[in-house]
Protein backbone atom coordinates (compact mmCIF):
# COMPACT_ATOMS: atom_id res chain seq x y z
CA UNK A 1 0.00 0.00 0.00
CA UNK A 2 0.89 3.62 -1.04
CA UNK A 3 -0.22 6.49 1.65
CA UNK A 4 0.35 9.95 1.39
CA UNK A 5 -0.85 12.08 4.57
CA UNK A 6 0.95 15.34 4.83
CA UNK A 7 -0.48 17.43 2.22
CA UNK A 8 -2.27 20.54 1.78
CA UNK A 9 -5.39 21.13 -0.28
CA UNK A 10 -4.99 24.75 -0.62
CA UNK A 11 -0.92 26.83 -1.11
CA UNK A 12 0.50 28.80 1.49
CA UNK A 13 0.57 32.31 -0.45
CA UNK A 14 -1.90 34.51 0.58
CA UNK A 15 -5.13 34.80 -0.93
CA UNK A 16 -5.52 30.77 -0.41
CA UNK A 17 -9.07 31.14 1.04
CA UNK A 18 -10.86 28.09 2.01
CA UNK A 19 -13.96 29.01 -0.18
CA UNK A 20 -11.78 28.45 -3.07
CA UNK A 21 -9.75 25.27 -1.91
CA UNK A 22 -11.49 23.38 0.21
CA UNK A 23 -14.08 22.21 -2.26
CA UNK A 24 -15.33 19.36 -3.36
CA UNK A 25 -13.58 19.57 -6.96
CA UNK A 26 -10.39 20.43 -5.41
CA UNK A 27 -10.61 17.15 -3.61
CA UNK A 28 -11.37 15.35 -6.70
CA UNK A 29 -8.17 16.90 -8.31
CA UNK A 30 -6.33 15.33 -5.33
CA UNK A 31 -7.74 12.12 -5.55
CA UNK A 32 -7.43 11.71 -9.34
CA UNK A 33 -3.86 12.86 -8.92
CA UNK A 34 -3.70 10.24 -6.01
CA UNK A 35 -5.54 7.21 -8.22
CA UNK A 36 -2.37 7.95 -10.77
CA UNK A 37 0.12 7.60 -8.80
CA UNK A 38 -1.44 4.32 -7.07
CA UNK A 39 -1.94 6.08 -3.80
CA UNK A 40 -4.45 3.65 -1.88
CA UNK A 41 -4.80 6.31 1.13
CA UNK A 42 -5.06 9.85 0.78
CA UNK A 43 -5.53 12.38 3.80
CA UNK A 44 -4.84 16.06 4.06
CA UNK A 45 -3.11 17.89 7.15
CA UNK A 46 -3.60 21.91 7.19
CA UNK A 47 -1.60 23.78 9.23
CA UNK A 48 -2.77 24.39 12.78
CA UNK A 49 -1.51 27.98 12.34
CA UNK A 50 -4.72 28.87 9.93
CA UNK A 51 -7.65 28.28 12.04
CA UNK A 52 -8.31 30.46 14.97
CA UNK A 53 -8.34 27.77 17.58
CA UNK A 54 -4.58 27.90 17.10
CA UNK A 55 -3.81 31.16 18.96
CA UNK A 56 -4.71 29.46 22.34
CA UNK A 57 -1.52 28.02 21.70
CA UNK A 58 0.82 30.08 20.67
CA UNK A 59 0.46 34.37 19.61
CA UNK A 60 3.25 34.16 17.45
CA UNK A 61 2.92 37.38 14.89
CA UNK A 62 2.61 35.22 12.08
CA UNK A 63 -0.01 32.69 13.66
CA UNK A 64 -1.73 36.29 14.30
CA UNK A 65 -1.79 36.78 10.66
CA UNK A 66 -2.65 33.33 9.25
CA UNK A 67 -5.12 32.37 11.88
CA UNK A 68 -8.38 33.16 10.06
CA UNK A 69 -10.44 29.71 9.69
CA UNK A 70 -12.17 27.49 12.27
CA UNK A 71 -10.91 24.20 13.09
CA UNK A 72 -14.34 22.45 13.65
CA UNK A 73 -15.67 23.53 10.15
CA UNK A 74 -12.29 22.10 8.30
CA UNK A 75 -13.05 19.03 10.12
CA UNK A 76 -16.49 18.39 9.03
CA UNK A 77 -15.41 19.32 5.38
CA UNK A 78 -12.82 16.72 5.56
CA UNK A 79 -15.32 14.05 7.03
CA UNK A 80 -17.61 14.08 4.17
CA UNK A 81 -14.73 13.35 1.42
CA UNK A 82 -13.22 10.19 1.14
CA UNK A 83 -9.86 11.88 2.69
CA UNK A 84 -8.17 10.87 5.84
CA UNK A 85 -8.71 13.63 8.05
CA UNK A 86 -5.51 15.21 10.05
CA UNK A 87 -3.49 18.39 10.50
CA UNK A 88 -0.07 19.24 10.76
CA UNK A 89 0.44 20.85 14.88
CA UNK A 90 3.59 22.77 15.36
CA UNK A 91 4.76 21.63 18.62
CA UNK A 92 4.79 25.01 20.86
CA UNK A 93 7.07 24.32 23.91
CA UNK A 94 5.47 25.08 27.45
CA UNK A 95 1.75 24.50 25.92
CA UNK A 96 2.04 20.55 25.53
CA UNK A 97 -1.38 20.40 27.89
CA UNK A 98 -3.46 23.40 25.58
CA UNK A 99 -2.34 21.20 22.55
CA UNK A 100 -3.19 17.84 23.99
CA UNK A 101 -7.12 19.65 24.84
CA UNK A 102 -7.39 20.81 21.41
CA UNK A 103 -6.02 17.95 19.27
CA UNK A 104 -8.22 15.46 21.67
CA UNK A 105 -11.81 17.39 21.02
CA UNK A 106 -11.45 16.77 17.32
CA UNK A 107 -11.64 12.98 15.99
CA UNK A 108 -8.46 13.17 13.91
CA UNK A 109 -7.19 10.08 11.78
CA UNK A 110 -3.17 11.20 12.60
CA UNK A 111 -1.76 14.16 13.87
CA UNK A 112 1.27 15.19 12.15
CA UNK A 113 4.17 17.07 14.97
CA UNK A 114 6.53 19.53 13.41
CA UNK A 115 8.79 21.50 14.00
CA UNK A 116 9.79 24.82 12.22
CA UNK A 117 10.26 27.29 15.16
CA UNK A 118 13.18 28.09 17.40
CA UNK A 119 12.00 30.94 19.72
CA UNK A 120 10.18 32.99 17.50
CA UNK A 121 12.57 32.19 14.73
CA UNK A 122 11.81 29.63 11.52
CA UNK A 123 14.48 27.45 10.24
CA UNK A 124 12.59 26.94 7.13
CA UNK A 125 10.60 30.50 6.51
CA UNK A 126 12.66 33.57 4.91
CA UNK A 127 10.68 36.19 6.82
CA UNK A 128 11.67 35.10 9.96
CA UNK A 129 15.03 33.65 9.28
CA UNK A 130 16.59 31.89 12.67
CA UNK A 131 19.63 32.36 10.65
CA UNK A 132 19.84 36.26 10.80
CA UNK A 133 19.41 36.12 14.83
CA UNK A 134 21.31 32.90 15.50
CA UNK A 135 23.76 32.38 12.70
CA UNK A 136 25.78 29.95 14.45
CA UNK A 137 24.85 26.86 12.54
CA UNK A 138 26.21 24.46 15.36
CA UNK A 139 23.99 26.13 18.29
CA UNK A 140 21.18 26.31 15.25
CA UNK A 141 21.41 22.38 14.68
CA UNK A 142 21.55 21.22 18.06
CA UNK A 143 18.37 23.75 19.34
CA UNK A 144 16.46 22.08 16.64
CA UNK A 145 17.21 18.46 16.71
CA UNK A 146 16.54 19.14 20.98
CA UNK A 147 13.17 20.19 19.66
CA UNK A 148 12.66 17.14 17.62
CA UNK A 149 13.43 15.11 20.51
CA UNK A 150 10.95 17.14 22.90
CA UNK A 151 8.32 16.83 19.79
CA UNK A 152 8.80 12.98 19.98
CA UNK A 153 8.66 12.77 23.37
CA UNK A 154 5.28 15.00 24.12
CA UNK A 155 3.09 12.13 22.91
CA UNK A 156 1.06 14.31 21.40
CA UNK A 157 1.55 13.01 17.78
CA UNK A 158 1.16 10.07 15.36
CA UNK A 159 3.93 11.38 12.85
CA UNK A 160 7.05 13.03 12.95
CA UNK A 161 7.23 15.59 9.94
CA UNK A 162 10.45 16.34 7.91
CA UNK A 163 12.55 15.20 11.16
CA UNK A 164 15.54 16.93 9.64
CA UNK A 165 14.04 20.52 8.57
CA UNK A 166 16.75 22.58 9.56
CA UNK A 167 18.81 21.54 6.32
CA UNK A 168 15.92 22.65 4.19
CA UNK A 169 17.84 25.58 2.50
CA UNK A 170 21.25 23.36 1.58
CA UNK A 171 24.08 25.28 1.33
CA UNK A 172 22.57 28.39 1.07
CA UNK A 173 22.80 28.79 4.64
CA UNK A 174 25.84 27.52 6.98
CA UNK A 175 26.36 24.10 7.95
CA UNK A 176 27.43 22.86 11.29
CA UNK A 177 31.30 21.86 11.55
CA UNK A 178 30.57 18.48 13.84
CA UNK A 179 29.03 15.34 11.92
CA UNK A 180 25.68 15.23 11.25
CA UNK A 181 25.35 12.19 13.83
CA UNK A 182 25.98 14.27 16.28
CA UNK A 183 23.04 15.95 16.25
CA UNK A 184 20.51 13.50 15.19
CA UNK A 185 20.87 10.97 18.19
CA UNK A 186 18.79 13.10 20.91
CA UNK A 187 15.71 12.89 18.20
CA UNK A 188 16.72 9.68 17.47
CA UNK A 189 16.69 8.52 21.32
CA UNK A 190 13.39 10.27 21.56
CA UNK A 191 11.88 8.75 18.38
CA UNK A 192 12.64 5.08 20.02
CA UNK A 193 11.54 5.70 23.54
CA UNK A 194 8.53 7.40 22.05
CA UNK A 195 7.49 5.30 19.54
CA UNK A 196 6.42 7.62 17.13
CA UNK A 197 6.10 7.08 13.19
CA UNK A 198 9.02 8.92 11.48
CA UNK A 199 7.68 10.19 8.25
CA UNK A 200 9.72 10.10 4.84
CA UNK A 201 8.89 13.21 2.84
CA UNK A 202 10.09 13.52 -0.65
CA UNK A 203 8.91 17.34 -0.18
CA UNK A 204 12.80 17.89 0.21
CA UNK A 205 13.10 17.23 -3.28
CA UNK A 206 11.59 20.37 -4.53
CA UNK A 207 13.56 22.42 -1.68
CA UNK A 208 16.95 23.58 -2.13
CA UNK A 209 18.10 21.08 -0.12
CA UNK A 210 17.91 18.66 -2.79
CA UNK A 211 17.24 15.68 -1.00
CA UNK A 212 14.68 13.65 0.84
CA UNK A 213 13.63 13.99 4.41
CA UNK A 214 14.93 12.65 6.50
CA UNK A 215 18.70 11.97 5.35
CA UNK A 216 19.97 8.66 4.53
CA UNK A 217 22.20 8.68 8.31
CA UNK A 218 19.34 9.53 9.98
CA UNK A 219 17.01 7.21 8.61
CA UNK A 220 19.50 4.61 9.03
CA UNK A 221 19.38 5.46 12.69
CA UNK A 222 15.73 5.22 12.75
CA UNK A 223 15.70 1.88 11.82
CA UNK A 224 18.33 1.09 14.12
CA UNK A 225 16.16 1.92 16.82
CA UNK A 226 13.31 0.17 15.41
CA UNK A 227 11.09 3.24 14.20
CA UNK A 228 8.45 2.99 12.08
CA UNK A 229 8.14 4.95 9.01
CA UNK A 230 5.01 7.11 7.05
CA UNK A 231 4.97 8.09 3.22
CA UNK A 232 4.45 11.85 2.08
CA UNK A 233 4.96 14.11 -0.19
CA UNK A 234 3.93 17.61 1.61
CA UNK A 235 1.85 18.61 -1.47
CA UNK A 236 0.36 21.84 -1.63
CA UNK A 237 -1.02 21.29 -4.80
CA UNK A 238 -2.53 18.27 -6.87
CA UNK A 239 0.48 18.26 -8.95
CA UNK A 240 2.54 17.36 -5.95
CA UNK A 241 0.77 14.00 -4.88
CA UNK A 242 3.16 11.05 -4.67
CA UNK A 243 5.82 13.34 -5.94
CA UNK A 244 8.76 11.23 -6.90
CA UNK A 245 7.45 7.79 -5.17
CA UNK A 246 9.72 5.88 -7.24
CA UNK A 247 12.88 7.82 -5.71
CA UNK A 248 11.01 7.35 -2.15
CA UNK A 249 10.21 3.29 -3.00
CA UNK A 250 14.36 2.96 -3.64
CA UNK A 251 15.08 4.68 -0.51
CA UNK A 252 13.00 2.47 2.02
CA UNK A 253 14.11 -0.54 0.23
CA UNK A 254 17.48 0.34 0.88
CA UNK A 255 16.65 0.44 4.15
CA UNK A 256 15.11 -3.05 3.91
CA UNK A 257 12.12 -1.38 4.98
CA UNK A 258 8.84 -3.36 3.74
CA UNK A 259 6.03 -1.68 5.86
CA UNK A 260 4.39 1.78 5.92
CA UNK A 261 2.27 3.13 8.66
CA UNK A 262 -1.17 3.71 7.92
CA UNK A 263 -3.74 5.19 10.29
CA UNK A 264 -7.67 5.64 11.41
CA UNK A 265 -8.97 7.27 14.15
CA UNK A 266 -5.31 7.26 15.65
CA UNK A 267 -5.27 3.74 15.73
CA UNK A 268 -1.95 2.50 13.36
CA UNK A 269 -1.37 -0.49 11.42
CA UNK A 270 1.51 -1.38 9.31
CA UNK A 271 0.62 -2.41 5.98
CA UNK A 272 3.34 -4.02 3.46
CA UNK A 273 5.05 -1.61 0.58
CA UNK A 274 4.84 -1.93 -3.02
CA UNK A 275 8.04 -3.29 -4.66
CA UNK A 276 10.15 -0.23 -6.01
CA UNK A 277 10.72 -1.85 -9.21
CA UNK A 278 6.92 -2.29 -9.82
CA UNK A 279 6.01 1.01 -9.25
CA UNK A 280 5.69 3.79 -11.44
CA UNK A 281 5.00 6.95 -9.25
CA UNK A 282 7.24 9.47 -10.92
CA UNK A 283 5.52 13.01 -11.01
Amino acid sequence: MLTDYHLHLRPDEPGTTTERYFTTENVERYLAAAAEAGIEELGVSEHIYRFTQALDLWRHPLWEEQARDDLDAYCDFVRGTPLRLGVECDFIPAAEDRTAALLDAHDFDYVVGSVHFLGDAAVDHPGWDVWESKGDPDEVWRRYFAAVAQCARSGLFDILAHPDLVKVWGGARPLPERHPRHYYEPAVEAIAESGIAVELSTAGLRKPVGEIYPAMGFAEMCVEAGAPFALSSDAHLPEQVGFAYDRALEFLADLEVEEICVFERRQRRLEPLPSPVAEDSKR
